[in-house]
Formats: structure tokens, C-alpha cells, sequence
């Protein structure tokens, strides 16, 4: 399968949080906290395993980034545990590998996230770390020169990677001008440009309690994550520095082309259109339709017509990709060159068939049993449960949406399905980015 920017591999992710499976909602009970300083947070109690996960976010990330500064975020993800508060990174990174905690954190285009995971005997010591490194973060000389460089060849690679170059081509093509086509991990000039004073600026326009959320699984009590939120998070300001919302994106209308010559002997192609958002009210049948067509993987109306029957291609996907200021609708597979016209043609000739005659009863009726069956496996440990909650918290599903998810999907009807892919395919219209030397591709 391709690799597609993080902005949307994230939010593409965030989709599988709306597959539900009865048996898995009624294994746990949500509980809410709220703190004696009022911080809130999602809870799930799991006592047999001395174990603790959290996972949180603060609204904002990529696309708040200033002009010039892009990837100052991912930057700044590669900085939190360079060393904090009185500690040096040697000392910081050495008393974390002894209390044996995880701290991760990662820059997505809408939200700045953390995942944290430790032993509960450990638990008093590893949060004192994390609290430090989340209020009192240092940029240090030596370490940030040292993740710069680690940044700069990881932008390197990627500026060279032909999935990764078609999906910029298609954010730039859809987006033209929009901090969501922004290269999320920035470009070798503007990770060159970042200093130890825009980390600073990133982190205090980032972290506040104003829009942080938090999604806490394992052993822990809510009577003990109470105190245990105001000592991580009680130290950060209560809001960000003011910044002007940005207003809708406008996707581009296609149908628009662009070939990048690569000397390969493969053909990546990126396509799509303009989606819909999460809180789109018809998301959910929408989403139905989208699994049946191309994101239920080689099961797909797409996988089957140009994988299983002509051979053109080992995977094609086709998803909604909702983000917070638009949505998307976008696809891509990897073909010879000599077969890279026919693939898409292909691919248009299946759109527009669904897009005029929609499902059948039994394809509907399978896609339903797949979707509400495969959600046990997205809470498979404490990590994946506090994740799932924490996404459902993000896109503002209410802590009940796990118990409800699969009434939601078994009540969409076909004719629910076929008005939603008359309303969103629009073959006619891709926005197509081709990375090879394609032939026959028009």
C-alpha cells in the first residue's frame, strides 16, 4: 500500500474509530473525571494488569505552523525528551529507560498528541517526568542540532519517495494554497531555519488546558487520576497565545492532471475529490458506501475489478479522509507504467457505476457484518483503547458513541447508500497525480 502524508494517514485512521462490534462496547464502562483543578478525562478501569496508558492532545498542529517555519511541530515531536526542567537529555533519557515508562508525541494537522504508558509502581516517578518534559521542555544546542539532522534526512527521503511526492502533488493540486498542503514534516529549508526560540513559540501556542483531551485505560482508580491530571497537566497555561482561526478550506474542482517524471518502472497514482466532514450528518451511510467501494481493502468494488480481475495492480484504496476544516475523498494505487492508463480508467469506469447504481442488498448486508464485527480488534490493549477515546473525544462523538456505534451502521438502508454515492462520486471530476512514466493516462 502507498504512503500518504500524515495529515491524512492520521485522519484516515481516525475513520476505522467508527467500525463498532457490540461485544467490544460492553466489555468496558467510560467513566468522565474531572480534576480538583478541572481538568477532564475520559477512563476506563483495568485492574488486571499493573499497567497504566494515556493518550491526549491539544487542538492545533501542523497547519497553525508560520510561514517559513513549517515542520516546526514534527520538530518539536523529536524534542520532548531531549532533556526538561533541571535535566539534561543524557540524564532525562536514562532515569526514563530505569522507570521503563513510554512517552511518545506526534504532530498531525489538527491536533498535537501524546501517548504515555507505565507500570504502576513506577507510576508517581515516570509522571513526574512527563510532566516536566509537557510544562518545561529545554532546546538545548547539542540535542537540537542533533534531531535537526535526524529531520533533515528524513526529509530527504521523503522528498524522494514516489508515493509520498504523489500525495503532495494531490494536497497541492486539491488544496492549492492551504496550510493543509503543507508538507507536514516541512521542507531541508525550513527545518534548516528552525531555532531553539520557535520550539519555544510552538509549544507555548500548543500546550494549554484550554483544548486538552485526555483518554486514560489501565490500573489506575478515577479517585487517583484526579490529582494525577492537575501533577502532569495543572502547570500549563490556561490558554494558547490568541491566533486567528483559519476559515474552510476550498478544494479545487478537477478534473485536473499532473504527471511528475520518474525514471521507474512503476506508475503511483493519487486521486480524488472533495469528501464530506465527521460531522457531516449523513457521515456514517457515507462511510458505509465508501467501504463497500474502496476502503474495505481487498474486499473492495475498486480491489476487486482491477486487482482480482485484471491483475493491474497488488492494492487500490478509496476512502473519506475527514479533516477539521474540509473534507476529502481520496485514493490511490501503484501500477506498471504500461498499465497505468487502463488502471485508471478502470478506476473511473467502477466509480461511476457505483456512483449510478450504488450497491447491492448482499454487497450492503456484508460490508455491515464486517464493520460491526472488526471493532473488538481496534481495543485490543489498554494503548488501542485509550486511543480509540481518544479520537471519538476529538471529533466530538460523546463518551456513549462506543455503545452506540453499531446501531448506527446496522440502520443504514441501501437507499441511504446510494444517495450518498450519487452525492460524492464525481469520476468526472478527479484530481489526478501520477508519479512514473505513465502511459496511456489521461
Amino acid at each position: 500500500m502507498m504512503t500518504m502524508p500524515k495529515s491524512l494517514r492520521t485522519l484516515l485512521l481516525f475513520i476505522g474509530l467508527f467500525v463498532g462490534s457490540a461485544a467490544s462496547a460492553n466489555a468496558f464502562t467510560i467513566q468522565e473525571v474531572t480534576s480538583p483543578g478541572g481538568i477532564k478525562a475520559w477512563l476506563v478501569e483495568e485492574h488486571a494488569i499493573p499497567l497504566m496508558a494515556m493518550n491526549y492532545s491539544f487542538k492545533g498542529g501542523t497547519e497553525l505552523e508560520p510561514a517559513g517555519k513549517e515542520g516546526v511541530s514534527s520538530f518539536l515531536t523529536g524534542m520532548m525528551d531531549e532533556g526538561a526542567g533541571d535535566m539534561l537529555s543524557a540524564e532525562f533519557q536514562k532515569k526514563r529507560d530505569e522507570l521503563a515508562f513510554r512517552m511518545s508525541f506526534d504532530a498531525g494537522s489538527d491536533f498535537f498528541e501524546g501517548g504515555f504508558q507505565t507500570l504502576t509502581k513506577n507510576r508517581d516517578a515516570s509522571t513526574d517526568l512527563l510532566r516536566l518534559a509537557i510544562t518545561a521542555p529545554r532546546f538545548d544546542a547539542e540535542p537540537l542540532d542533533r534531531v535537526r539532522q535526524q529531520f533533515l534526512l528524513n526529509v530527504k527521503d521523503k522528498e524522494q519517495d514516489p508515493p509520498t511526492m504523489a500525495w503532495q502533488a494531490w494536497m497541492d493540486e486539491i488544496l492549492p494554497g492551504d496550510p493543509y498542503s503543507r508538507p507536514d514534516d516541512g521542507t531541508e529549508a525550513t527545518i534548516a531555519a528552525i531555532t531553539a526560540d520557535d520550539l519555544k513559540n510552538a509549544h507555548r501556542h500548543i500546550f494549554n488546558r484550554d483544548t486538552l483531551q485526555v483518554a486514560v485505560v489501565g490500573d489506575i482508580t478515577a479517585k487517583e487520576l484526579g490529582p494525577l491530571l492537575d501533577k502532569v497537566f495543572g502547570g500549563l497555561p490556561e490558554k494558547a497565545p490568541e491566533q486567528p482561526r483559519l476559515p474552510e478550506a476550498k478544494p479545487a474542482m478537477g478534473p485536473k492532471l499532473k504527471v511528475i517524471e520518474r525514471d521507474m518502472p512503476q506508475s503511483v497514482i493519487a486521486f480524488g475529490t472533495e469528501g464530506i466532514k465527521r460531522d457531516d450528518p449523513d457521515f456514517i451511510p457515507a462511510f458505509v458506501m465508501s467501504e463497500i467501494l474502496g476502503s474495505g481493502g481487498l474486499t473492495s468494488l475498486l480491489s476487486e475489478e482491477i486487482r482480482e480481475k485484471r491483475g493491474l495492480t497488488y492494492g487500490v484504496s478509496y476512502g473519506l479522509s475527514p479533516m477539521d476544516r474540509v473534507g476529502l475523498y481520496a485514493g490511490s494505487l501503484q501500477t506498471k507504467n504500461e498499465s497505468a492508463g487502463e488502471a485508471l480508467d478502470a478506476a473511473r469506469e467502477v466509480i461511476k457505476k457505483y456512483a449510478e447504481e450504488g450497491p447491492t442488498q448482499k454487497d450492503l448486508d456484508e460490508a455491515k457484518t464486517f464493520l460491526t464485527g472488526s471493532y473488538a480488534l481496534r481495543f485490543s490493549s489498554n494503548g488501542a483503547i485509550a486511543n480509540q477515546l481518544l479520537g471519538i473525544q476529538q471529533q466530538n462523538l460523546g463518551i456513549d458513541y462506543v455503545q452506540k456505534r453499531n446501531a448506527l451502521v446496522e440502520a443504514v438502508t441501501l437507499d441511504q447508500v446510494k444517495a450518498q454515492a450519487r452525492r460524492l462520486l464525481h469520476p468526472d471530476r478527479l484530481i489526478v497525480t501520477v508519479v512514473g512514466r505513465p502511459q496511456g493516462v489521461k
